[in-house]
């Protein structure tokens, strides 16, 4: 899985001052000629022009800004964004009258707390918390919009509990919000965007939030202020991003880090590749550090050398994208690992590790994709720049499920990139008990960020956004094996229905299913990057709700706000609301920027 920060700004020349005869030179066969990296210029309008100066400056687009001065910096800035640095983003309404403190029962009342709900990482949300049945979901209304300044994404799942919600941007600051009307609490300013979710836990009488940015900084702020309380930078490599969320357990916080070099290395002139995946375990009282395991145990070495007499390295790469699911009877955290950079490639790439909670010692890996050594060039038939291995790039972005199945036994359920489910038992070095296939797989496809599961069954959702056709003559019966949400038997992989993406009724529509899955009683949401949120009955995979909500927003924050694709998170369901961000547009897919919240009939 790629870092969407990066993939925004990797295509963006440096176009200087006379900004709108150099877009169309050295931008426009990019930004408007379809390509699936390059955003399209809408996407980059609705960027702030502190964001982009950020980028340019200390972020992605450091190397390709060298040379340059603070004049140009500054109005390349201004130009791709179409804004003036300063401005300011929030009107005085926008912010709540009052303040209370978090409630005592704030972690027993209804709540989404982190990614999965959990730390077993289900992403279903029992009947209690949701407050919203199978009945309700057809009379889901809009109750508020809330946009995001200046960001031409919205791509951090919001997480709810006592009253507030908590949500990273892509503008580099983190809110806290009230949940019932969408009014800004505070703001907390970040070194780079926030795509984790946020995790929320009280130590002694004061409120953590914890999280991390795309510059391998994890915080801990004070949940009712905003204050940072301690902030630790966990990985020096300089491509080195928190995506997934942290995982807290007991007293410690385990920080999960991938990266952008699979970008980077598509540069003939860069030394790929350096990066290793790692989980870090911090205290997290204090954010001291406990210990740091890689996915990858040996350090990089130097290889050969490139064509252009680059020194190249390896092995690298094996990020790990999603956050780690804990076992508490075994005391053992997993996770899911990406594929490698740069050859050699290695047995812990696109594999599901175990580690011991207590030394981060790898205790077994199950590899499910081997040789998959990739960067983004070698999409291009003999890019020099592609590794011998030349791997189909079949990341694991989506976090390890670990469920306890009906004949006693358990399993750890992860959906591949290359259109694969798999389940893989915990207490039998990741033995494999069954895989399924739900999709074609591509560098852009297969299930991408997340499944749900249920009692009976697991739901995966399926993006294929570039994959290959059907084979001359395929056989294939029923659903074709592409965008759709599937569900699969728990104990046996065994298909139980499946429905594919509806047709899309607009030019330029991506019918793909990239985003995470939310479960609730009888329900199953998946969001799509034509910019639908559909809910689908659990019984037989019939839609039984369905909004678009790529469309102009009248924001409660007084910002201007659009929808968009959908992707990445997941829908938050708690105390029967359900919140979703819309407009985390790739790929060609519509930009937008703002979080959504639905309730039955909109009170």
């Amino acid at each position: 899985m790629k870092s969407y920060l990066f993939f925004l700004l990797v295509t963006l020349p440096l176009c200087a001052q006379d900004g709108a005869a150099l877009f169309q030179q050295r931008c426009a066969s990019c930004h408007d000629g379809g390509v699936n990296r390059a955003p399209l210029t809408a996407a980059l309008k609705q960027m702030s022009a502190e964001n982009v100066l950020n980028a340019l400056k200390s972020g992605a687009m450091t190397q390709q800004a060298a040379g340059m001065s603070e004049a140009e910096v500054r109005a390349v800035s201004e130009f791709v964004s179409g804004k003036k640095i300063g401005e300011s983003p929030f009107p005085k309404q926008a912010f709540c009258s009052d303040a209370p403190a978090l409630p005592d029962r704030a972690l027993t009342d209804p709540h989404w707390n982190g990614w999965g709900v959990d730390a077993t990482n289900h992403r279903f949300q029992p009947a209690a918390m949701a407050r919203l049945t199978a009945a309700d979901v057809p009379r889901l209304k809009l109750k508020w919009a809330f946009a995001f300044p200046g960001d031409a994404r919205a791509f951090a799942q919001p997480t709810v509990l006592g009253g507030r919600l908590f949500v990273g941007s892509a503008g580099r600051r983190v809110y806290s919000l009230n949940a019932a009307s969408g009014c800004i609490y505070w703001t907390a300013d970040t070194d780079a965007p926030v795509r984790s979710a946020i995790t929320v836990a009280r130590r002694g009488r004061q409120w953590f939030a914890y999280f991390g940015d795309q510059r391998a900084n994890a915080y801990a702020v004070d949940a009712v202020t905003g204050k940072v309380i301690w902030k630790v930078h966990v990985d020096e490599h300089p491509l080195a991003m928190i995506t997934g969320a942290p995982t807290l357990y007991e007293d410690r916080l385990y920080i999960p880090t991938s990266s952008g070099e699979e970008v980077a290395g598509s540069d003939a002139k860069y030394s790929c590749c350096t990066f290793r995946g790692s989980i870090t375990a911090l205290d997290a009282a204090n954010g001291k550090t406990i210990w740091k395991s890689y996915s990858i145990p040996d350090a990089p070495q130097p290889t050969k050398k490139n064509s252009q007499g680059i020194q190249l390295y390896g092995p690298s790469g094996a990020g790990i994208w999603s956050s780690p699911t804990v076992d508490a009877k075994k005391r053992v955290l997993y996770v899911n690992t990406g594929d490698n950079y740069s050859d050699p490639p290695v047995r812990t790439s696109d594999a599901f590790l175990a580690m011991d909670l207590a030394t981060g010692k790898i205790l077994w890996s199950r590899q499910m994709t081997e040789n998959d050594a990739f960067v983004v060039s070698c999409s291009v038939p003999g890019a020099p720049t592609c590794p011998e291995a030349n791997g189909p790039d079949f990341d694991f972005g989506s976090s390890p499920i670990l469920v306890d199945l009906p004949n006693g036994r358990r399993a750890l359920i992860g959906g591949q990139k290359s259109g694969m489910v798999h389940a893989v038992n915990p207490d039998q070095q990741g033995e494999v008990l069954w895989q399924a296939r739900v999709g074609r797989g591509s560098a852009l496809g297969g299930v991408q960020w997340g499944s749900a599961v249920d009692d009976a069954n697991v739901y995966a959702a399926v993006s294929d956004v570039a994959a290959r056709p059907p084979a001359p003559g395929s056989a294939e019966t029923g659903p074709k094996a592409g965008p759709g949400l599937y569900a699969l038997k728990l104990t046996t992989g065994e298909r139980v229905w499946a429905t594919p993406h509806p047709p899309c009724g607009q030019p330029g529509c991506r019918a793909a299913q990239s985003a995470a899955v939310t479960a609730i009683p009888g329900v199953v949401f998946s969001g799509s990057m034509d910019g639908h949120l559909r809910a689908y009955s659990t019984a037989d995979g019939k839609i039984i709700w369905d909004v678009n909500t790529a469309q102009p927003y009248q924001t409660v924050n007084g910002v201007p706000g659009k929808g968009g694709a959908i992707d990445g998170p997941g829908a938050v369901v708690t105390g029967g609301v359900l919140y979703v961000n819309s407009g985390n547009g790739f790929f060609g897919a519509a930009p937008g920027n703002v979080l959504l919240a639905f309730s039955v009939d909109g009170k």
